[in-house]
């Protein structure tokens, strides 16, 4: 994997980039799905401004970041490289995702950067969140609307965050959230861990997921059903898919030489 400063060619990145598509769409097809049903969420953790520029040129539309102040910092280049020439992509143009663990004192700003956050665990790290966004919202400007997915630890990993894997946190938190008019639950999010053979370590994990979200919809546990599943990383994404992922956050294999 590369490390920050490290660069990539554009050819070695859309030469990759095309790699995982293809994987996408043969995974996609072996559950029955079109490969537009999947989406591929580019995790920019080791990417420097020349990488997601180009990610961005070859069409790609949703960025991950799992550390808020590198997005912001990311972001902000990105911006101000736009505004000096308009030819160059703007970040605000795509779909930033908080993909890493949120923290309350920093919900103000992943309420600045992020469209989709992956990784509300939490009855207090919702409450400030949506205190955050509807403060942001006030005057005369639209409403900033926000997608959340809530993390559930499937794997029961002590050294990872989410919440325990039954159907009553799950649903608990769930109606916490159908009070929130400016954020929209739309789905649950989990990670696997890492295996050698994720064929019998992940596929579980992802399974278990999609059993508790299609469990909360048949509860009503929330006020629209949810429809998202954001599982599977470079090693284990095929299999996520094939278990019903609808979103997919691949960072190292799109970078490698």
């Amino acid at each position: 994997m590369n490390t920050p400063g490290d660069s990539i060619s554009r050819e070695a990145l859309e030469r990759n980039l095309q790699h995982i598509r293809e994987r996408i769409a043969l995974a996609a097809a072996k559950s029955g799905r079109a490969p537009d049903a999947v989406a591929l969420i580019a995790v920019t953790k080791y990417a420097g401004i020349n990488e997601i520029r180009t990610l961005m040129e070859l069409g790609v539309t949703q960025i991950g970041e799992s550390r808020i102040q590198d997005a912001e910092q990311k972001f902000r280049e990105l911006y101000t490289a736009h505004l000096n020439d308009p030819r160059a992509p703007d970040p605000s143009a795509v779909n930033w995702h908080l993909i890493g663990h949120l923290q309350t004192n920093k919900a103000d700003k992943a309420a600045r950067i992020f469209h989709v956050m992956h990784s509300i665990d939490s009855v207090r790290v919702a409450e400030t969140l949506n205190a955050e966004v509807n403060r942001l919202s006030t005057g005369p400007r639209p409403a900033q609307m926000r997608d959340l997915l809530l993390e559930v630890n499937v794997a029961r990993d002590a050294k990872k965050h989410g919440l325990a894997p039954t159907i009553e946190e799950v649903t608990a938190l769930l109606k916490l959230c159908s009070e929130f008019e400016r954020l929209t639950v739309v789905g649950l999010m989990a990670m696997a861990p890492h295996s050698d053979e994720p064929e019998t370590v992940a596929r579980p994990v992802f399974k278990r997921l999609r059993e508790l979200l299609e469990e909360a919809n048949a509860r009503k546990a929330y006020r629209q059903p949810l429809s998202e599943l954001s599982m599977g990383m470079t090693q284990d994404f095929s299999i996520a898919i094939e278990e019903g992922a609808t979103m997919v956050r691949v960072g190292s294999a799109l970078f490698g030489q």
